[in-house]
């Protein structure tokens, strides 16, 4: 069988930038490289200025500048636009609005290579939630109007793609909803997780000796620090688990815009020694981050389905979460995690406290977690589906 070529638009480098998107990207691209030549179109963020081979696939520099989202999203899209007769390929897919110019120029030079539009999290439901999440900052205010702006690109982008791929059945219905896609030409393949990398591992102890958690009862948050991750629901919930469990420790492992605010909320709630921020971190410390965990919590309100509540599931760690979106379909409420009413931080602050106080039904609930994700969400059987789908022309 000849070997199909495959372009892959991205707007953050994926070697560089560790998000959902670029997690996907990479790992998807190293299982398939024995079937498809994958060539990875990405902007020219952190440094990425020359082309390279990463795990045995091409990742191809395009102009983007280093200016903060969204401005380095449309400039990538008019590079790539421009370049659209050289970047030859049997199939193209494009991440979230990384390659809605593109879409264009491939539809007026009368190429009928099949386009792929995957889209993560559905921008238009984000703007939503995030509208309905109560009174916004200036600043998050002028980010939600992004939102609402980068949302028509990807809904115009799925109407106009030949297959749209999402990552949970809940996105497919937002797609549906906010964008009016025929739902016949959208394909589910949720995202996975790497069960080698992420699994339970008893070799943690000198890292909590470092972070200063070897007594503490440690509750564990990985993700961007913006309003869309819930981490005020999070603040207000240890509160009370603090209050009846002085000796835990919460550990926020990323970075983000609301940083500051974060840490002047916690600093007036007295809570600062209780938060330890670690920024980002290494992808290869983060195994060991979530084995230092008793518990993993991911307040989202807003939630295509959620990677770290894989990985933290892979780990064998009972998770907390908001019963919002993908997350649904993520976590087996009940058996391999609680989840409670979106916005609900007495929720979030008794599920958090009833699996800190229960050693058994965490070690029960990480067992059930980790057969969970082996048999539904590993990045392997997103492979196998992804090929299916770039095979179907």
């Amino acid at each position: 069988m000849k070997t199909l070529r495959l372009a892959v638009f991205s707007t953050q480098p994926p070697h560089l930038y560790f998000g959902g998107v670029e997690r996907r990207i990479i790992e998807t691209a190293r299982r398939l490289r024995n079937d498809v030549d994958v060539a990875i179109y990405s902007g020219t963020k952190g440094g990425f200025r020359k082309p390279l081979f990463f795990n045995g696939t091409r990742i191809v520099p395009c102009f983007s500048t280093d200016a903060l989202f969204p401005l380095d999203n449309w400039v990538f899209n008019q590079t790539i636009s421009r370049a659209a007769n050289a970047i030859e390929a049997d199939v193209y897919e494009a991440h979230a609005v990384s390659g809605y110019s593109f879409l264009k120029a491939l539809r007026r030079r009368n190429n009928k290579a099949p386009f792929i539009q995957t889209v993560h999290g559905v921008l238009a439901d984000e703007y939503v939630q995030a509208a309905k999440s109560g009174a916004l900052s200036p600043r998050e205010r002028l980010a939600n109007l992004f939102m609402w702006q980068l949302s028509r690109r990807e809904g115009e982008a799925s109407k106009n793609a030949d297959v749209v791929v999402t990552v949970s059945h809940y996105s497919a219905e937002r797609i549906v909803q906010f964008y009016n896609v025929d739902e016949a030409k959208i394909r589910v393949v949720p995202n996975g997780v790497d069960p080698d990398r992420f699994k339970p591992d008893n070799s943690s102890g000198e890292l909590k000796r470092k972070l200063g958690l070897s007594n503490k009862r440690t509750v564990l948050f990985v993700g961007r620090l913006i309003p869309r991750k819930g981490l005020a629901f999070l603040i207000e919930a240890a509160k009370r688990v603090v209050k009846e469990n002085p000796d835990t420790a919460f550990i926020i492992v990323g970075n983000g815009p609301l940083k500051n605010k974060l840490t002047s909320d916690l600093e007036r709630a007295n809570l600062s020694r209780s938060f330890i921020f670690l920024g980002d971190v290494k992808d290869s410390i983060l195994p060991a981050l979530y084995n230092c965990a008793d518990v993993f919590a991911l307040p989202s309100i807003q939630e295509g389905q959620g990677i770290t509540l894989l990985e933290a599931q892979a780990s064998a760690k009972p998770v907390v979460a908001f019963k919002v979106g993908g997350v649904k379909e993520a976590v087996l409420d009940g058996n391999s995690g609680l989840l409670v009413e979106r916005g609900s931080s007495d929720g979030l602050a008794e599920a958090i406290l009833k699996l800190l106080s229960d050693p058994t039904l965490r070690e029960k609930m990480g067992a059930m977690g980790r057969e969970f994700v082996l048999q539904n969400f590993t990045w392997d059987l997103c492979a196998e589906r992804m090929l299916r789908i770039y095979r179907e022309r």
